[in-house]
């Protein structure tokens, strides 16, 4: 399958990947939440391709589940992974579908 460039890919069952990524900004999440997660796991995720690749990423922090976009530059920046956005009060049935800052 292809993924048009700007176009949001399927939802996808998290992997190690994903959960790597979530662990790269767990510090920045809980700075802008002001919590502290002691449970913090991928769930599901959706790419979309840009100037680097934008990860929807839904994880379960125990009572709720977060929505997480991490955006990943491409290799030559040599640029980590960041946390652009995030939406609390999501349950696991909720959509993990494209939004903004």
């Amino acid at each position: 399958m292809s993924v048009k460039c700007g176009g949001a890919s399927e939802e996808k069952v998290a992997t190690e990947n994903e959960q790597n990524l979530c662990d790269k900004v767990k510090s920045d999440l809980e700075s802008q939440t002001k919590k502290t997660f002691t449970t913090y796991t991928a769930i599901s995720y959706r790419t979309q391709v840009v100037a680097g690749t934008n990860y929807f990423i839904k994880v379960d922090v125990g009572d709720e589940h977060y929505h997480l976009r991490i955006f990943v530059p491409l290799p030559y920046t040599q640029n980590p992974a960041s946390l652009d956005a995030y939406e609390a009060g999501h349950t696991a049935e909720s959509e993990l579908s494209y939004f903004s800052n």
